[in-house]
């Protein structure tokens, strides 16, 4: 099972994301979780991991080299994340920072990404897409490849 899907959806007020039926049911039986972690990712957007597949990831990056790279990633990414939990609802809080990073006013998209889910702004998914449309159609050999 993965995450997979594209869904638009609203936060409210409060700052609570609503997180597709669908992936709390993955969240659960692929991965026994019942919290995700949120946090920064580099297209102006956050990513969610579950919370045992983020552990890993602290485990991987505390055990790298220190680096500047290290360093940077530490500051960006690790740092700034939260762990969170739903509401009966089956939404994720999205923490003021957070939100403010991602540009989240009212209108976002939320993503399955099979072992992850991205959350954007409707402008940012935009942006995302398109870059992303341009990135295949410079390698159109990565595309055939893939069997699409």
């Amino acid at each position: 099972m993965a995450f997979q899907g594209e869904y638009f959806n609203s936060i409210d007020a409060k700052g609570r994301a609503s997180i597709p039926a669908e992936f709390r049911k993955v969240l659960e039986s692929a991965y026994g979780d019942e919290q995700m972690v949120v946090t920064k990712n580099t297209e102006n957007g956050l990513t969610v991991y579950p919370f045992s597949a983020w552990e890993g990831i602290v485990q991987k990056v505390q055990e790298s080299p220190n680096s500047k790279r290290k360093k940077a990633l530490l500051r960006f990414m690790v740092v700034p994340a939260k762990t969170v939990g739903f509401d009966a609802q089956g939404r994720i809080p999205i923490p003021l920072p957070l939100r403010e990073f991602a540009g989240f006013e009212k209108d976002i998209v939320v993503m399955g990404m099979f072992d992850k889910v991205e959350i954007y702004s409707k402008s940012h998914y935009a942006a995302a897409i398109e870059q992303s449309r341009e990135l295949l159609e410079e390698e159109p050999d990565f595309v055939d490849e893939m069997g699409l």
